[in-house]
């Protein structure tokens, strides 16, 4: 029996033979465990984030958009892809910490842009009614 620790906080213990696991369970930093079947979280049917499930939704009007609340902060032009920062224009993937994590190839890309959070690219000012 043995555990990986991953850099992303997330475990995945496991029972190994000859250094390759014959059954384990990958668990997530903030605790979620990752089901192989019937794997439900955030899908069409039941949208709440971990903490949401964990800790109860918020009252009507406030919105969570990600499981960490508040969110990451996304730097200018990028995009939130879970592990990270996307910048489009490099195609680079950096961790929250800023550091280097992988370059994104074509199919990663075009679904981090047409799935993933997105930085502000313009502001937004509140218009009292005239």
């Amino acid at each position: 029996e043995g555990e990986l620790l991953f850099p992303s906080g997330g475990t995945y213990r496991a029972v190994w033979h000859r250094g390759v696991p014959t059954q384990g369970k990958y668990t997530f930093a903030d605790g979620l465990e990752y089901k192989d079947k019937k794997w439900h979280y955030c899908d069409g049917y039941d949208r709440r984030f971990y903490t949401e499930i964990c800790s109860g939704l918020k009252p009507a009007g406030i919105s969570q958009l990600t499981n960490l609340d508040p969110p990451q902060k996304i730097p200018e032009g990028c995009y939130d892809c879970g592990d990270g920062f996307y910048n489009p224009e490099t195609r680079v993937i950096v961790d929250y910490k800023l550091r280097f994590l992988r370059n994104a190839d074509d199919d990663e890309h075009e679904w981090i842009i047409r799935t993933c959070r997105k930085a502000w690219d313009e502001t937004i000012e509140h218009k009292p009614k005239p």
